[in-house]
């Protein structure tokens, strides 16, 4: 049988026994991730980790002096995945530099594009990408011992997803031939086309605008839309359970497997999905429209919410640097002395970040990476938060918050409850994800996924109904005008598929003096910071036990690579080009020169 997992790049056995093991590039990843490796055999322990990426990000070097306007489109070109979560950021930064509000019905289409767009790309990563970690092949390959008692144990909840054992549901995510496997990808075929309805295209949105959106509003439109919600949250009746069962199995059938991936709980949620019934996009509300958000924004430091105001969460920010490829600067401009409410605003916020790339060879105890730091800073510390991929920073803090109760989802203050409907072939199902008693760890990251996808359709059956009524009502302007002013700053601040994504911009004289997209990528990718503190990839991995049947000689690194696929890493977000001065390498002097060669 063909392997389906990379053999670790290179290997070479240390003065003390450690093996170095590195899988540079990780697969079913979009970019270019490296991760570097010491392991302890003899204690079956991962000792160090180090994570890199290769290629440089440049996008607030080339957004300087563009046209404010044009932000959205331009970085929605940072990713190829989840770009349309970067224009709907921008525009959430613009709204708040132009003062503009847009109307109720424009900001429920933003919410049903972007819940789409969760969960087409999450379905997809969990079960074509992920998934592939726990299928019958990649046991095989890794714990037989494992998939030998998945063939004898009886699948809990096999009346909800049809799968009589564990092994049919590990069966069921074999690549291309696993039945599951093959239905999860025409799931993301519907899922897309949901988000083409309200936004035009996919990944780069077409009708997506500061101030609102280019959508026109119909009872066709909302008709389309919900055909396809409809099957995905009979989908979800499926996959929910199919998702605990395996889970769970894991946990039973190796006794400590709740350690790998674990690191302390230190998750950021930047909030997401705006109610447009309080959202005014003004900096002076926004700690009370941003707890209005129907995903509550908030920072979980171990297990307890120490914030869920945007004010504190924007200020907090600090872009460190350590082991990344770039210079300091500490001795440039200072954009933004104080945010709107007169607090100060530190030189290390995005606000007041340079960009100053320095390349090296790469050196693992000195600069190794092109990513740099971010932190937030509660006032003594600065904490290395993760995002949990995503899905479980979101549910955590919206969870503690207990702000959230729209008929389809509650938050209970321990747990999130999600109601969804009859459908074609189900009846009505009550979901609950519970925070969970494990922690933050690589099964919990990836459960966590698998909830958020029914949390995001419970609220697109919110979002639809009440843009159904405004179109009833005739309230069918989606677009609010607007004027650029001369000089202003704004924010944004949203959930990417991965986790958080903020959009920092300063505007002088009509253009943009200073542009910093901030997404989940430099969150949980980033090397050691100037303290020395290990990036969430990093920490995650060193330290975590190996439960891997090979010995050292055949070893897959399949704990490894589980643990930072928890994350759902996408390393686009973290990586870009530079082109400096710039060079011309040859002059025509007429368009007919051109065309002819002359």
């Amino acid at each position: 049988m063909t392997s389906i997992i990379p053999e670790p790049s290179h290997t070479k056995i240390e003065p003390d026994s450690l093996v170095e093991m590195a899988w540079d590039p990780i697969t079913r990843i979009v970019g270019s991730l490296g991760i570097y490796t010491k392991i302890d055999f003899a204690n079956r322990e991962v000792v160090e980790c180090h994570s890199t990426s290769s290629i440089f990000r440049g996008y607030s070097i080339f957004m300087r002096g563009k046209d404010p306007r044009d932000a959205h489109f331009i970085t929605s070109r940072i990713c190829g995945i989840c770009g349309d979560n970067h224009a709907t950021c921008s525009c959430y930064a613009q709204n708040m530099a132009y003062g503009v509000q847009p109307p109720h019905l424009g900001e429920w289409i933003v919410n049903l594009g972007e819940a789409a767009e969760y969960m087409f790309d999450h379905n997809i990563f969990q079960e074509n990408l992920v998934g592939v970690d726990f299928c019958e092949k990649m046991v095989a390959e890794t714990n037989p011992g494992v998939l030998a008692k998945a063939e004898n144990t009886e699948a809990p909840h096999a009346g909800d997803h049809g799968y009589r054992t564990i092994a049919d549901i590990m069966r069921a995510l074999n690549p291309f031939t696993g039945e599951f496997y093959r239905e999860a990808l025409q799931v993301s075929r519907y899922t897309r086309e949901m988000f083409c309805l309200m936004e035009g295209r996919h990944v780069h949105p077409s009708t997506l605008y500061p101030g609102g959106v280019g959508t026109v509003a119909t009872i066709q439109l909302m008709t389309d839309y919900m055909t396809r919600l409809m099957r995905y949250v009979e989908f979800m009746k499926k996959v929910v359970p199919m998702h605990d069962d395996l889970f769970d199995f894991f946990y039973e059938a190796l006794p400590g497997y709740d350690k790998v991936g674990l690191r302390r709980t230190l998750l950021g949620c930047w909030g997401s999905f705006q109610d447009p019934e309080v959202c005014n996009f003004s900096y002076r509300d926004m700690e009370d429209w941003g707890r209005r958000m129907f995903v509550t924004p908030g920072v979980v430091v171990d297990g307890k919410l120490v914030t869920t105001s945007l004010v504190d969460i924007n200020l907090g920010i600090r872009i460190l640097l350590g082991s990344s490829y770039y210079e300091d600067w500490t001795d440039q401009e200072m954009f933004v002395k104080t945010d709107p409410l007169g607090n100060p605003v530190d030189r290390r916020h995005p606000w007041n970040q340079h960009t100053n790339p320095k390349p090296a060879k790469r050196d693992m105890d000195d600069k190794y990476s092109w990513v740099m730091s971010p932190r937030w800073f509660d006032g003594t510390d600065h904490l290395a938060l993760d995002t949990g991929g995503g899905p479980l920073a979101r549910l955590w803090s919206t969870a503690l918050a207990g702000l959230v109760d729209v008929g389809y989802v509650q938050a209970t203050g321990h747990s999130v409850k999600i109601n969804l409907p009859k459908t074609a072939l189900k009846g009505p199902a009550e979901l609950e994800w519970k925070i969970p008693a494990a922690g933050s760890n690589t099964i919990e990251r990836n459960r966590a996924r698998t909830y958020f996808q029914a949390y995001a359709a419970a609220c697109a059956l919110h979002f639809a109904e009440k843009a159904l009524v405004e179109i009833r009502a005739g309230r069918t302007k989606t677009w609010e005008r607007f004027e650029v002013p001369d000089e202003g700053i704004g924010c944004g601040f949203t959930e990417a598929v991965r986790g958080v994504l903020s959009h920092h911009m300063v505007i002088r004289d009509g253009k943009i003096a200073n542009y910093h997209p901030y997404p989940p990528t430099p969150w949980n990718a980033n090397p050691r910071d100037s303290f020395g503190t290990p990036g969430p990839y990093e920490d995650a991995v060193q330290g975590q036990p190996i439960f891997e049947e090979n010995d050292r000689d055949n070893f897959k690194g399949i704990d490894i690579m589980r643990t930072v696929r928890s994350f759902d890493p996408c390393l686009p977000c973290g990586v870009h080009m530079y082109l400096g001065q710039g060079q011309t390498l040859e002059k025509l002097h007429s368009p007919t020169q051109a065309l002819t060669g002359e």
